[in-house]
């Protein structure tokens, strides 16, 4: 009869399923092969094109280390590339001045300006699809929804001349829902300008606003009054202007800035727009063209001269070869090692390059799996040197971060397997090129580890510990790095018993929910019978943005084997879907796990 099993044990449970996906650990990694090894000389053949290790691992004390991963290196050099852009909000209450400010700051800094007014006038004029479904709300007289407003906005921004010149969106989001949508699109201005102007300005300024219907120009009968008595006589008063609903339209704006505000309170400026045009223009120019300044300044950064890892294998990018065998054998190959730090790489790549930002890569190959066996910790330092070289070889500041010691007393301490990786991290060879210390920083998890110069982190196996919880700290430093990359590498963060510490600031369903929000770029997961090591029966493997993948082992004459596509998921396949589909099944949606496998699926 066959068993299920979980991940770091193989004793038996009641017969349930046939296949169970865990991260089993293969075959003990004997601590002879660990060795330490010093040279103090160096030739010019150390710098080769390829990467060379030693099996599986070897790192030097001293000058020189024998396990690095070099690019073709050529020096140093500084990038002058094209700075990237201003990308600018502002807001402000009816009569605030926020068109007059628009119009300045485009012809100083030639920004795109992107008012949804406009846009909605454009679309329903040109007849298109979107101006067609907005008429029918404005016909009606509703609100145009959310997500046609959205979409035309998105396609403004997604324009060639809105990328090249930077844009201004002016007076969007108007609600906190919108806000939310354009963050999960990765719409995020540089900067978020409030006009501000006492209700009584505004309401006085509203009052006295009049409009000439010939030429659509607005005069303000003590401000700004027409130039000649037959403009005068021709002018009107916007139906929207009385006081009454002036004050009902302040009402609304300050609802909704208030829920807005929560989005991009850390790049918020105030302005007091209670002023003359001039006055308020000049601190608003002074703002942009200081972040003008530092965007140029960021962009102006010494560049390794490399041929990064991704560029080597960019090639083969579209070529993937399948999934390596004998993956039970430890240690693995150089081959397979630099296969699965390729596939991991390339993914994480693609997904950054898309603007995801909360990414995880879960990969649990025997060598990878250091629950059981902390001596192979070392091929999990060499994922993560691999994938932070090749960022830096792009010009990016990279923080690896691993947890620290945790809890206090008796209790104070960090899980087994993290144990000393700080120290192995220090000791690995970097390159020759100075990445370390410049373009790469190790650091650990928490907020005051975020600095201004970091554009990314990898935090490294982030987990709960018996009496400590790790997520407090996680939430932190991911709030505190804003819309730059955070890339987890095999967390664990589920709950475990007494991990949940004392008064802690999430509750447990805040705590799993959070988890939760972090997106997969890379899955790989071996398929065991439960309660076994071997053999293996499949795999299952996600590339970002591909489909989850499940693969059929098939053992072949000779001794040899291979793995066979069997089915696609979109989105990670639970246990019965993948019995269904070894057995060949028709798959049942509505079928849910249930009993102690309903369990243990959930902390899978």
């Amino acid at each position: 009869m066959l068993a299920t099993s979980a991940p770091t044990t193989t004793t038996s449970l009641p017969s349930l399923h046939p296949l169970t996906y865990s991260a089993i650990p293969a075959p003990s990694l004997n601590p002879s092969f660990l060795s330490f090894s010093s040279s103090s000389s160096s030739s010019s053949s150390s710098s080769s094109s390829s990467y060379s290790y030693l099996s599986p691992l070897s790192f030097g004390l001293h000058s020189k280390t024998h396990v690095r991963i070099n690019p073709k290196l050529k020096g140093l050099r500084v990038s002058c590339s094209k700075s990237e852009p201003l990308k600018v909000m502002i807001s402000g209450a009816p009569a605030s001045g926020k068109g007059t400010q628009c119009e300045l700051i485009v012809q100083k800094f030639g920004l795109v300006h992107i008012s949804t007014g406009d846009l909605l006038r454009d679309e329903v004029s040109s007849g298109t699809e979107i101006g067609n479904k907005a008429k029918e709300f404005m016909n009606a007289g509703k609100l145009v929804p959310d997500e046609i407003v959205t979409a035309m906005v998105t396609a403004r921004l997604s324009r060639q001349d809105a990328k090249e010149k930077g844009w201004l969106l002016d007076g969007y989001p108007r609600s906190f829902a919108q806000a939310q949508t354009l963050e999960e699109l990765n719409i995020r201005p540089d900067i978020y300008i409030v006009l501000d102007v006492p209700d009584e300005i505004l309401i006085d300024r509203c009052v006295g606003r009049r409009l000439d219907p010939e030429t659509g120009k607005i005069y303000h009968v003590k401000n700004f009054p027409p130039d000649s008595d037959e403009i005068k006589a021709r002018l009107v008063t916007r139906a929207d202007d009385t006081e009454e609903k002036v004050k009902s339209r302040l009402e609304i704006y300050k609802k909704n800035a208030a829920a807005i505000s929560s989005t991009y309170t850390s790049i918020t400026n105030k302005i007091d727009g209670n002023r003359s045009k001039e006055i308020i223009f000049k601190d608003i120019d002074s703002l942009l063209s200081q972040l003008q300044k530092d965007k140029t300044a960021k962009s102006v950064k010494p560049v390794f001269q490399a041929e990064s890892r991704l560029n080597l294998a960019s090639s083969s990018r579209d070529k993937w070869r399948g999934i390596p065998t004998r993956l039970n054998n430890v240690p693995h190959s150089r081959e397979i090692r630099n296969y699965f730090y390729d596939d991991v790489l390339q993914a994480t790549e693609r997904a950054v390059n898309d603007g995801r930002t909360r990414l995880k890569v879960e990969i649990n190959i025997p060598e990878l799996n250091p629950e059981m066996d902390v001596y192979r910790i070392g091929t999990l330092m060499e994922l993560v040197r691999v994938i932070a070289l090749s960022f830096a070889d792009d010009g990016k500041c990279v923080k690896v971060c691993v947890q620290g010691s945790m809890g206090e007393g008796a209790l104070a301490g960090m899980p087994l397997q993290l144990a000393g990786t700080r120290k192995i991290l220090e000791f690995m060879d970097w390159g020759d090129y100075g990445a370390m210390g410049t373009f790469i920083k190790i650091g650990s998890i928490g907020a005051k580890e975020v600095d201004e110069q970091d554009d990314m982190f990898i935090l490294v196996a982030p987990q709960n510990a018996v009496g400590n919880c790790i997520i407090d700290d996680l939430k932190a430093m991911t709030d505190a790095a804003g819309n730059r990359p955070v890339i987890l590498i095999n967390p664990r963060l589920k709950d475990l018993p007494g991990s949940s510490g004392i008064m802690q600031t999430m509750g447990r369903d805040k705590r799993l929910e959070y988890a939760a929000s972090f997106e997969s770029c890379y899955f790989f997961r071996l398929l065991y019978y439960a309660g076994t090591q071997y053999p293996i029966m499949g795999a299952i493997r996600m590339t970002y943005p591909s489909v989850y993948e499940l693969h059929k082992r098939v053992d072949e004459p000779s001794g040899k084997e291979k793995y066979i596509p069997l089915s696609t998921f979109t989105a990670r396949p639970t246990i019965d879907e993948i019995n269904d589909a070894f057995l060949g099944k028709p798959r049942n949606k509505d079928k849910k796990a249930s009993g102690i496998w309903g369990f243990l699926s959930g902390v899978f």
